[in-house]
């Protein structure tokens, strides 16, 4: 059983923690907000709207409904689908739920399957895949309100890029993939945005030496495909 799950979160820092979390599971559609027992900053309320009044009689993680039906679904059979699942993964475990069955981060398969985008967060891909056709009625269909950067919303249009990614690579494929390292082809940020890393290796090692050295929370596949490329150099 595939469970299709985002979150919203007070920041992106390593303190940060759960402030709404909304999955989708056959036909259980659920949304909560949770109590993050720390104070929302105006950055991150401006991103999904969560203000720190509308959290003072939410429930924390351990006593709300959401802690209760992800127990249930936490089991071995079952798939957890998010775009960014390393992010929500580590969300959850601070709230020590460890996601027991197999993963498909459909952020990656995406970056995977299709190399040769100007961007890959859930929005972009939204009018980049051309979803906006057919999402109000899919969403009618779940009886749920498009409303960006709400995590019910997010964890349908991760649905509908998942429905999409199908047409490129079946299910096993998109967990091998969320599993391997990715080889990115471009730069997602930088002086060099958008230029192909393989070409500033060759034009300016050295500035792909700086960001490995400075930017020490760089994503994963991001470092990989530097360091790849930075060895492919003759």
């Amino acid at each position: 059983m595939l469970v299709f799950l985002e979150c919203e979160t007070t920041g992106l820092e390593t303190g940060d923690r759960l402030c709404a979390l909304g999955f989708v599971c056959d036909d259980d559609i659920h949304y909560e907000l949770i109590n993050p027992l720390k104070k929302v900053p105006p950055n991150a309320s401006a991103i999904h709207h969560i203000t720190n009044e509308m959290l003072k009689e939410a429930p924390i993680f351990a006593l709300s409904q959401s802690e209760n039906k992800l127990k249930e679904l936490n089991t071995a059979k079952n798939v957890l689908v998010s775009h960014n699942a390393p992010f929500d993964l580590a969300m959850l475990q601070k709230e020590g739920v460890t996601w027991q069955g197999e993963v498909i981060d459909t952020l990656k398969c995406s970056k995977a399957l299709m190399d040769d985008l100007d961007g890959y967060s859930l929005q972009f891909l939204r009018y980049e895949l051309k979803l906006y056709r057919t999402e109000v009625e899919f969403f009618d269909e779940h009886g749920v309100e498009i409303f960006p950067h709400h995590a019910l919303s997010d964890a349908l249009h991760a649905k509908m890029i998942y429905e999409y990614l199908l047409d490129l690579a079946d299910e096993e494929e998109l967990i091998s993939l969320s599993k391997s390292r990715l080889l990115l082809s471009k730069l997602p940020f930088g002086k060099y945005a958008k230029k192909r890393i393989e070409t500033v290796a060759l034009k300016d090692p050295m500035y792909l030496q700086w960001m490995l050295g400075s930017l020490m929370d760089m994503d994963e596949d991001l470092r990989y495909s530097i360091e790849y490329y930075l060895r492919s150099i003759p």
